[in-house]
């Protein structure tokens, strides 16, 4: 049974109330070490390391606000891309600072190809967190698909920055560099 997004949004804030959502944690320190971390592991090291970075990026600090995120994600596995948008619409109304709420809802609106929505979260979860190679990755996908490969490339190279062993953004550039794209002289 398919809830109105309305309801949802006030299911939410009622929750919200109860749990005294003061808003997302902030993990920035423990971040910066997991991040300096994956710039340096070993290989075998590294998926760990980027578990752990992950995990913490989708702790919002909220029960709530995780549910929501956890139902997004459901939905979105499940192929269910609109209620994707509902409860991840719901997540970013109620805990607009939670960069993850809005990289999710990025995904489920590009699987629906709505790309102008898609992009925007893309920026959003970006100006909150930076460091969000995966947004990046999305990021260079999108605009590689828009046909700016030079760009495409720029950006993975900025997720290989981050994490250097991230294999999507390596083979996206391997990709680009056999068609002549993205070398650097």
């Amino acid at each position: 049974m398919r809830m109105d997004l309305t309801n949802l949004k006030h299911t939410v804030a009622a929750l919200a109330m109860l749990a005294g959502l003061a808003g997302p944690v902030a993990a920035q320190d423990s971040d910066q070490t997991l991040l300096q971390s994956l710039r340096t592991a070993p290989a075998e090291e590294a998926a760990g390391i980027s578990s752990k970075l992950e995990a913490g990026w989708r702790k919002s600090g909220s029960a709530a606000m995780d549910l929501l995120l956890q139902r997004g994600n459901d939905a979105l596995e499940e192929g269910d891309y609109a209620l994707a948008i509902d409860h991840l619409t719901a997540l970013t109304d109620h805990a607009p600072e939670f960069a993850e709420g809005w990289h999710l809802r990025a995904q489920a609106y590009y699987r629906r190809s709505l790309y102008g929505p898609a992009l925007e979260d893309l920026e959003r979860t970006l100006a909150l967190n930076p460091d969000q190679y995966n947004a990046i990755f999305g990021f260079g996908t999108m605009v590689q698909e828009f046909g700016n490969e030079a760009r495409a490339a720029e950006l993975f190279r900025m997720v290989l920055e981050i994490n250097p062993h991230h294999e999507n953004a390596r083979d996206a550039l391997d990709a680009l560099r056999r068609e002549g794209i993205g070398r650097r002289l």
